[in-house]
Formats: C-alpha cells, structure tokens, sequence
C-alpha cells in the first residue's frame, strides 16, 4: 500500500517538517525547494497535502503564498498554529566568539535581530532554515553560524550555541493544510474558519458595503488582505478574507449572500476546524 504523502517547503529539520511530523506522523513527508514546488507536487499527485506557513506573529504574513493561494486550484483544509523556536548553531570546535557570519531564511533572520546585533554578526539569506543548518555543517568554518530549529542540530551534527534565540517568546506562525479536493469541515461540529478571496468593483465605497453584511449580521471577520489584480494600479483589487463561522450558519450565510451583490467574483477556498490555538489566544 503506498503510503500517504504530505509536502513542504524547506529541508529535513525546518520548521514545516516539525509541523507535519507532529499532525501527520503516519505519512511521509516530502521536502521540496519552493513554494511553487510544493504546490505543483499536490496538484500533480506527488503528494496528497501540502503544509504551507500563511503568517508570522511577528514578520506578517508569508507574501509569496498570498499571491499562489487564490490561484492554486487547492484548498485548505486545516490549520495548525507552531511556536517558533530558534537555535544558533554552529559545527564542532565553533564558540559565540568565533563565529562572524550567520545564515538563515529572511524571515528567520528578521526574527532574531537582537542575537545577530549583540554579536556584530553579518547575515546571510538562504533558501530556509533548515537548509542554513546543513550549508553550515557542510562548510566546516567555525566562523559561520546557522539560526535554524533545534531539530535540524540533531540532523546535521552541528553544535547549539545558544538556545531560544528569537526576539519575542510569542512568535508563532499559522500553516494551512492544502488538498486538491474539498474537505468542508461539518456544521454545528465546534469552531469553523471559513477562508475566501473577492474581488470589488472599482467604485466609491464598494468596499464598505461589501463588508456591511458581515458587521450587520455579527460575523467575527478575522483578516482582510488586499492585492492588485493584474498588476494594475486602478482596476479592481482583490481581497483575501477569513471569518468565524460555517457558511451553512445563518448568520454568514446572509453575510456572503450580500458580499456577492458588491463584487465581481467570490471564491470559497476552505472552511475547515479552527485550531484550539485560538481559542487560548483570544
């Protein structure tokens, strides 16, 4: 029986691995170079879901997937929520005082910015945290470092120089579970994310009534995200939103019957169990 597979952006180690591992345990997971690659293995059957990071407590959120979410053809289906903890790692032999460089994702480096000053290091971007680690481990300099998940110590053999490095001790990032079917989550079953995209006219106040309906009604709107349709500065722009509720809810149901008279084009893309995170953080 082939086993089940679920893809990720990043090396053996990153923080997306530590996702999956710990959500899917069973099921293989299937490392990939970018977020387009991750996206083309689920949609061309290389593997059955993709774990992909959405947003950042403290970078924001992760534009590439913005842009490749609305477009995809996937769905979401889950979401899991992933205390961030970076490690600064170094091979053996490398000390806080030797090390003079350190490589890591951007938005890892962005979030450790009080380790790398304190230090007078200069950084360098690779293409994910995990993959610092193992640039790292192959180079064999003392003078290089790595801000990568601790796990990716253990993968690559190098040494933690210092633990906990990162700025803020709420730094979480949100992943989304994408699939190429629709898995709706069932209504009147607990907390319900639904997540959709939407596209105005380009008129005065468009705006304002495509989201009256959510406020009249008392639909929780979680996140509204904006994006220029076709690269151009005055046509319609579209939007990312996500609500509280389940679209079978009367509520949001009349909420989305009223956003449709506003807009050009409404599209689902996911309503699915809200992760017991939020209700820890509200």
């Amino acid at each position: 029986m082939t086993s089940r597979r679920i893809a990720y952006q990043g090396e053996p180690g990153a923080n997306s691995d530590m996702v999956c591992q710990r959500h899917y345990p069973d099921w293989q997971t299937l490392p990939c170079a970018s977020f387009e690659d991750v996206f083309a293995a689920v949609s061309g059957g290389d593997a059955d879901l993709a774990m992909i990071p959405i947003d950042n407590s403290i970078a924001g959120r992760v534009a590439d997937i913005h842009h490749f979410l609305p477009t995809s053809g996937l769905h979401i289906v889950a979401e899991h929520f992933l205390r961030i903890q970076f490690s600064l790692l170094g091979v053996p032999g490398a000390s806080l005082d030797t090390i003079r460089t350190v490589h890591s994702h951007v938005h890892a480096l962005g979030q450790c910015r009080k380790i790398i000053k304190q230090h007078g290091l200069r950084t360098v971007i690779s293409g994910d945290t995990a993959g610092a680690a193992r640039e790292i481990a192959e180079a064999g300099d003392v003078t290089q470092a790595a801000i990568s998940p601790p796990l990716a110590a253990t993968i690559y053999g190098l040494d933690v120089l210092a633990s906990d490095i990162e700025d803020e001790d709420h730094n979480t990032t949100r992943f989304v579970v994408l699939s190429r079917d629709p898995v709706r989550a069932a209504a009147g079953n607990g907390p319900v994310v639904t997540s959709f995209v939407f596209n105005v006219r380009n008129l005065p106040a468009a705006l304002y009534k495509a989201l009256g309906g959510f406020a009249t009604n008392g639909v929780n709107m979680t996140k509204l995200e904006s994006y220029m349709v076709d690269g151009t500065f005055t046509g319609a722009t579209q939007f990312l939103a996500e609500v509280d509720g389940h679209p079978d809810d009367v509520p949001l149901a009349r909420a989305l019957e009223e956003l449709a008279f506003f807009t050009t084009d409404v599209t689902m893309l996911g309503v699915y169990p809200a992760d017991p995170f939020r209700a820890s953080t509200s």
